[in-house]
């Protein structure tokens, strides 16, 4: 199974090889795409859930598992950034929820911008 793992890597590399692959300085692992912001985060998000249910869909060859591997590198990136980014989505909102409380106008206004700039880049 090991060797068909190999053959199904090395037949991905060969056929993507015009694309980045993100390697790791040290050949062990790919980095994947890079999950900077939020917006990016979400845009690699979608696009490689896209890529995951193609070859889901079809008959999953050696060298689609192989091409899994390369990509939930990416959705692993995008993944990490959105959770730590609705971590703090999460704070902002209790924020508004206490300036609600407390009848505090400005504070509601505030706060509610903040988190309405970020939802907003996850929810049209």
């Amino acid at each position: 199974m090991k060797k068909r793992i190999v053959v199904g890597l090395v037949a991905v590399f060969g056929l993507v090889s015009t694309q980045p692959l993100w390697a790791a300085e040290d050949g062990g692992h790919f980095k994947g795409k890079p999950a900077e912001t939020l917006t990016q985060a979400v845009a690699n998000f979608s696009e490689y859930n896209h890529k995951l249910q193609a070859i889901l869909d079809g008959e999953v060859s050696d060298s689609d598992l192989a091409e899994v591997h390369i990509l939930t590198y990416t959705l692993e990136n995008a993944l990490k950034k959105i959770n730590e980014d609705m971590g703090a989505l999460a704070d902002t909102l209790e924020a508004v929820h206490k300036a609600s409380e407390k009848l505090d106008r400005e504070a509601v206004i505030e706060h509610g911008r903040e988190y309405l700039a970020v939802s907003r880049q996850i929810v049209k």
